[in-house]
């Protein structure tokens, strides 16, 4: 009695969605035999993702759009924590996102404006109308601060400018396409006022929800995890994504090498492996519309930088040596706290 796909596209055609389509989910119920969870979920997220196959999928996703039109968003506080109040330095890396920057701004501030700081927008040299869009921004509010880089660009330099840049307690980095649900940046929020010093968006835990996510994506970023989880003989989902919300201290800890998107990977295992806590938080990802501009995500391209990242923080851990040789752990800085008596920012 279930309506074909066909059918139930046209019913919401009718009751005047535009923009539908289906997203297959779950190949894998519970109770999993505790052997088979690692292997059955990351299978199950690869089949839900190709052609044909996926259609055996036990659940299907619907996404459908009401026609464009004027929306008033309500201002509403989602962050209950009083550690927050003013103390988050926002990042957000700009290249050619005239587009979306101002409504990224605007709808960060609706939702987060009482733990906001300084929202820092960085302009990675863009060929379009960023960079005065930015400046206009932060002639609205003077938490906004527009920064202008100098070629060479880098969405890795331009997040290390970033994080150097801030001053607030704690750093919330984020890209500026609207590939993360806002709302769910409270789950980030929430892992950290539970005494993590790190809370990262997890795009693969069984909880998220991956819109028109790239099948030779899924398969290089698993493929990654499950090496690196191998290589550094330590557990962890996802920890690549650049919604991460941490403590300045773990910031200013950071080395930071890489001038291209592999720095995410930088950031996500570095902590973990100098002995901060860190979280994994699920999150939804949403595939870039038209509208949305072009990604320039190449997997092919950019995966030399993942698999470097990874043979140093292998040099590091196993041999102390290595470009990344003056990282420190945890336990070592605070030793060095006590005995100068001076105190990284919390």
């Amino acid at each position: 009695m279930l309506l074909s796909r066909p059918d139930l596209y046209e019913l919401l055609s009718e009751l005047g969605f535009i923009r539908i389509f289906s997203v297959f989910n779950d190949f894998v119920y519970p109770p999993l035999a505790p052997k088979g969870i690692w292997f059955l979920r990351n299978l199950s997220i690869i089949l839900e993702n190709v052609p044909g196959m996926r259609t055996l999928a036990g659940s299907i996703l619907l996404h459908a759009q009401k026609p464009p039109a004027p929306t008033i968003y309500p201002r509403v506080n989602l962050t209950l924590d009083d550690t927050f109040r003013q103390a988050v330095s926002v990042i957000v890396p700009c290249h050619n996102e005239e587009l979306n920057v101002g409504p990224l701004v605007r709808r960060l501030i609706e939702l987060f404006d009482h733990c906001i700081h300084e929202i820092i927008l960085l302009n990675d040299n863009s060929s379009d109308k960023t960079g005065d869009v930015i400046d206009e921004l932060a002639r609205q509010d003077t938490r906004i601060r527009s920064v202008h880089r100098a070629p060479p660009n880098g969405v890795g330099r331009t997040i290390t400018d970033g994080l150097r840049a801030v001053t607030g307690k704690y750093v919330l980095s984020l890209d500026c396409d609207f590939q993360h649900l806002l709302p769910e940046i409270r789950d980030l929020f929430d892992g950290i006022a539970e005494g993590y010093d790190v809370a990262v968006g997890s795009r693969f835990s069984r909880h998220s929800v991956l819109l028109n996510y790239p099948l030779v994506k899924i398969v290089a970023n698993r493929a990654f995890h499950m090496i690196a989880r191998i290589v550094l003989l330590a557990g962890f989902r996802d920890l690549t994504n650049n919604l991460k919300l941490m403590r300045r201290e773990v910031a200013q800890n950071l080395l930071l090498r890489e001038p291209g998107f592999a720095i995410n990977a930088e950031t996500g295992l570095q902590p973990l492996l100098m002995g901060y806590r860190v979280k994994e938080v699920p999150i939804s990802w949403i595939g870039r519309g038209v509208d949305m501009g072009v990604s320039s995500f190449r997997v092919f391209k950019v995966g030399g930088g993942y698999w470097r990242v990874l043979y140093r923080l292998w040099m590091w851990r196993f041999l102390k040596a290595g470009p990344y040789s003056a990282l420190r752990r945890r336990s070592s800085i605070a030793l060095d706290e006590r005995r100068t008596g001076v105190t990284t920012a919390r």
